[in-house]
């Protein structure tokens, strides 16, 4: 009884953030309470409170670190562009042809996923789109795209995707041979869907960036920050590889760096200008309301974990599926409604080394499948979360648009993955 009440709190409580537009209620109202009742269930059923109080504070440590991480790489990029950094790329773009420029945009953030992370790269590419772009449909269907090559690109690397780190830190899969095997199918998740989208704005143009006309000192003032931030934000996975602390740890280092460095370059410029320059103002600027849902979600989620909902569902699949892929793609499609981590989590727990060793495909399968099938909604994944709220993009409209895109880019990789195991 108390789990179909879960369920049913959690469905009605997605329903109002899909249809936020129609309803005129901002998601991150909806998510918080979502996430407050569905604690609220579980404690008041609970015959130990002190016990429910403790898991909550355990989730609460995990999502404060992914929210924690999220605003140190928005403030990061919103630093970068309130100094024009990014006018320092969009100068290199020559071309003005929109399908040209979707393919740079897309293999710029397959890679930089991987190298970085899916949430700080889709922060930057949908950052960057935004100064290049003016027609605000185009904008989204680029930002779409950069939804799924960022989770494509970050599937494929231990550092790129919270799931494969999971893995990895878990000893699932091993990180050379995690690349190797994952290398093709990922691409296969972003090609086919940038395919037919360079197809959709073939022939179509858009205005060339204007030359910049920033004083000399302006320009080395960008470039300094551009090449920090872009620089702190690659220091991340390497500090958490060495310092074996949480990636948040490692944002808040860069962040603090970055307001050490722009007080030192804007030291001498009056109170008016440096003060439109630091990272006091670029906080303000972030969109907090966008972090809140994302507190709202994950409490939401780590309810239905915590009270042993997400272990019923893989038990479930297990039972019924009886099949290593078919577990796969059905928990990488769940991933798309559901947070990809418990569910990695409770597959962990749930398939233990003996049954799957290490760099076992099915854990390779798993890395793909729920590192990638969050793409098919745009709150399936860290980065959709992200670019949903910086551009503010309709849960409806990603729906009818994006979806499908993702879900041919995610039943491409399924199969080039499903070949190269039959050709190995």
């Amino acid at each position: 009884m108390i789990s179909i009440l879960l369920i049913i709190v959690f469905v009605l409580g997605y329903s109002a953030i899909a249809f936020e537009h129609p309803l005129k209620l901002n998601k991150a109202a909806s998510a918080l309470i979502t996430g407050v009742v569905c604690w609220t269930i579980y404690i008041l059923q609970s015959e130990s409170v002190e016990t429910v109080s403790e898991e909550l504070l355990h989730h609460l440590g995990e999502i404060a670190s992914i929210l924690f991480f999220l605003l140190g790489a928005m403030t990061i990029v919103e630093l970068i562009d309130t100094h024009d950094g990014f006018d320092i790329i969009t100068q290199k773009i020559k071309t003005t042809n929109k399908s040209k420029l979707l393919v740079i945009i897309t293999v710029i953030t397959f890679f930089l996923s991987a190298l970085l992370d899916n949430l700080t790269t889709a922060i930057v590419m949908s950052s960057l789109v935004t100064k290049l772009l003016v027609d605000k449909e185009h904008k989204l269907w680029f930002c779409g795209m950069i939804v799924i090559a960022a989770n494509a690109g970050g599937a494929w690397s231990p550092l790129g995707d919270v799931t494969t780190t999971m893995l990895w830190i878990g000893g699932q899969i091993t990180a050379l041979n995690i690349m190797k095997q994952l290398i093709l199918p990922s691409i296969a998740v972003c090609l086919f869907p940038a395919i037919i989208l360079a197809y959709k704005f073939r022939g179509t143009k858009f205005n060339p960036i204007p030359e910049s006309t920033a004083t000399y000192k302006q320009k080395a003032d960008s470039r300094i920050v551009l090449f920090s931030g872009i620089g702190f934000l690659v220091f991340v996975p390497i500090f958490k590889t060495v310092t074996h602390l949480p990636p948040f740890m490692g944002m808040m280092l860069a962040l603090g760096l970055m307001w050490v460095i722009t007080t030192i370059i804007h030291k001498n410029k009056t109170p008016e200008v440096s003060e439109r320059l630091t990272v006091a103002k670029a906080l303000q600027k972030v969109d907090t309301p966008s972090i809140l849902f994302f507190l709202g979600i994950l409490l939401a989620v780590s309810a239905l974990q915590s009270f042993g909902l997400l272990k019923e569902v893989a038990g479930f699949l297990t039972n019924s599926l009886k099949n290593d892929y078919l577990i796969g793609i059905t928990l990488g499609l769940l991933s798309a409604i559901v947070d990809n981590v418990p569910l990695v989590a409770a597959a962990q727990g749930m398939f233990d080394l003996n049954t799957y060793p290490t760099d076992h495909p099915f854990w390779e399968f798993l890395a793909l499948t729920t590192g990638t099938g969050g793409s098919a909604i745009i709150i399936g994944s860290a980065a959709g979360v992200a670019v949903m709220g910086i551009q503010n993009i309709n849960f409806i409209w990603y729906l009818k648009k994006i979806s499908l895109l993702a879900l041919i880019g995610f039943a491409a990789g399924v199969l080039v993955f499903l070949l190269q195991l039959q050709l190995g």
